[in-house]
């Protein structure tokens, strides 16, 4: 038999719904309470006909002063102890009892009130009310190097900020960073909580006003599939922009990259990190001192790429442009029709719609120099052929998700014949016969063994190879995995102190921290992987152009950075400037960026040798084993 509802269920259930509106509504039924018991009181007062004085007739307390002292009596308890006569006493005292609670009440509500208002705002749902800033969805460890790179690109803008929309408490996000960066100098950094995947989320971020998109992938299974369907939440989003997105998403699986350029389109550029580090790993580890180049390039702390208008420069060649800039060095053409070229054919004719591609300390002085270059002194420059490529010995350490990469990558770069052997904790699987069944200049061996142990090491006969690689073990803890790799290369320094022998090493490191420690190896190199993918995304943020600038960089095809000898350009023992050392790699097809002085190349006070974009009128002696950094074919 169904329940009857009463007037009592009916009268609780409007109760409980005004209830629910919050703060406000509590309050109003706490008023109307107050507001009932003064009425009784007041009629209370005007039916006994009570008097303020009892033995005084004339001090009859009317209607209107009847309430008003009995609402003072409820609000404040103490206005009791001025009333005279048993009657009027024991009336407000009902009157102040109630008042107590009533007062209690209310003040705990509003308290409640103002913490719930507090916490909520605490979380970060305020719309931001920004424009022309840069947006960060999610949250990882790279965050904090791409906040600390777009700091230092935006101390010459006009009141930058940097928006963050992450799946976190907002006061903790707030707390990390203020950890990292006690000052962000002329930077805002805000911090919104909520899920870029959630429409209504994302667009209290102003997604739709940002100057450019940066989606972090985040560190859980699968994070392809929430940086996809992130960036689908912007270029689909139904209030979207007319004008094109600025969209810069990292990428982890490269099985993913097709899926995401279809979201994508043309208004995002997608970053594959291991694909990235394999490309730099095998580039580094043939050429000392390469890892600083790239991280000179990458991070906004001293010179950058930039590009700029062709300008009165237009209907000159590439050659003559080169010298053109005193404090730039110039590395490549961008055409109107968006053709890139790095390092063309010299006789290559600027067009007035060209821009130049160049490196500069900063946007603002990528400027020509008003005054013609000094000729080069011809005198120094040596004249010779390239050295023939010789076969070369490889020893991989360690095996994780990029090695496979590193090694067909490499094969693009080494000469016939070549040898690479792998050392890990155990034997064939799909992956190392895959990376061997790839290869066409190299022959791979794979051997068992623990590379932390020096027997290991002693046995492989280190010292032989012509280049070493330490690979991370990323299925142990970043700190243990970095704790493996610095045994590993106290191993190899001790070994090649025993032999009297220089070993080529370079080693990656999964936790920037540790490399400081690291430096005790004396490796030649260092790759930081979440580090050089923080570094590019924060660049292509800021230049979506530069993502075909590093891909032809990055890649076998066209020109790449090599560090050559400075004796094979410059004749031993000669002073000169940098327009010398630029007309000298010009007449091989080469661009001339920087150089390298072998004898600072363990001190990180000065870069570790590495000077890239020199002043070129500076004047220079070369030592025998110093080094050019160029852009060249191979």
């Amino acid at each position: 038999m169904p329940h009857t509802i009463t007037w009592r269920d009916r009268l609780r259930y409007r109760f409980e719904n005004t209830l629910s509106r919050g703060t406000v509504a509590i309050i109003g039924w706490l008023a109307l309470l107050s507001a009932g018991i003064v009425a009784l009181a007041t009629l209370a007062i005007w039916t006994l006909r009570v008097r303020t004085a009892p033995d005084n007739d004339d001090s009859r307390i009317g209607a209107l002063e009847g309430a008003w002292q009995s609402m003072l009596h409820a609000l404040d308890p103490g206005t009791l102890a001025g009333d005279q006569g048993w009657l009027l006493r024991a009336l407000m005292l009902v009157v102040t009892v109630g008042g107590i609670f009533i007062v209690s009440m209310l003040i705990g509500t509003i308290t409640s009130g103002l913490d719930a208002r507090l916490q909520e705002m605490r979380k970060g749902r305020s719309r931001v009310i920004e424009s022309n800033h840069t947006l960060i969805l999610g949250w990882s460890s790279k965050v904090f190097s791409i906040i600390g790179e777009l700091m230092i690109a935006n101390e010459n803008q006009k009141r930058p900020c940097i928006v963050i929309l992450a799946d976190r408490d907002k006061v903790e996000m707030e707390d990390d960073i203020r950890a990292k960066f006690p000052s962000t100098k002329n930077t805002r950094v805000i911090c919104r909580s909520g899920d870029p995947l959630d429409l209504d989320d994302l667009a209290v971020a102003a997604p739709h006003k940002a100057r450019s998109i940066i989606v972090l992938a985040p560190e859980t299974e699968n994070p392809d599939i929430h940086v996809i369907k992130s960036v689908l939440a912007i270029t689909n989003n139904p209030d979207r922009r007319e004008d094109a997105y600025h969209v810069v998403a990292e990428i982890r699986d490269a099985h993913n990259l097709e899926a995401a350029h279809l979201v994508g389109g043309k208004e995002a550029v997608f970053v594959q990190g291991a694909d990235l580090i394999a490309r730099v790993t095998a580039q580094t580890c043939r050429q000392s001192g390469l890892s600083v180049v790239y991280t000179e390039l990458l991070d906004f702390d001293g010179a950058e790429i930039y590009f700029t208008p062709a300008g009165s420069l237009a209907g000159r060649n590439y050659r003559q442009v080169l010298s053109s800039f005193e404090d730039s060095a110039v590395i490549g053409l961008m055409h109107g029709d968006g053709e890139m070229q790095i390092n063309p054919v010299m006789e290559t004719v600027l067009r007035a719609d060209d821009q130049i591609i160049a490196i500069s300390e900063d946007d603002d002085t990528l400027i020509p120099s008003k005054t013609a270059a000094p000729k080069s002194d011809a005198s120094c420059i040596v004249d010779g052929m390239k050295a023939e490529s010789m076969p070369e010995r490889t020893l991989v350490l360690g095996w994780n998700e990029k090695t496979e990469a590193v090694i067909r990558e490499l094969d693009n770069y080494v000469a016939a014949g070549s040898k690479i052997t792998v050392i890990r904790a155990w034997g064939e699987d799909e992956a190392s016969l895959a990376a061997a069944g790839a290869l066409k200049r190299q022959r791979m061996a794979l051997v068992t063994g623990d590379i932390a142990s020096l027997a290991t090491l002693e046995w492989a006969r280190v010292t032989e190879y012509d280049h070493i690689i330490v690979m991370s073990d990323t299925r142990l803890p970043i700190q243990e995995a970095d704790a493996q790799t610095l045994i590993c290369l106290l191993h190899l320094r001790n070994l090649a102190e025993a032999s009297g022998k220089d070993l080529s090493i370079v080693s990656e490191m999964m936790d920037l921290r540790n490399r400081a420690l690291a430096q005790v190896a004396r490796a030649d190199d260092f790759i930081v992987s979440d580090t050089l993918v923080s570094l590019m995304l924060s660049q292509l943020s800021e230049n979506r152009h530069l993502d075909r600038v590093f891909r032809t960089l990055f890649s076998a095809d066209g020109s790449e950075i090599y560090i050559r000898p400075a004796s094979d350009y410059i004749a031993a023992g000669n002073e000169v400037d940098f327009h010398t050392v630029i007309e000298a790699a010009a007449r091989r097809g080469e661009t001339a960026i920087g150089y390298r002085i072998v004898a600072d190349g363990g001190d990180s006070t000065r870069g570790f040798g590495v000077k890239v974009n020199p002043h070129k009128s500076a004047r220079i002696r070369f030592a025998p084993d110093d080094q050019l950094i160029v852009l060249a074919e191979d």
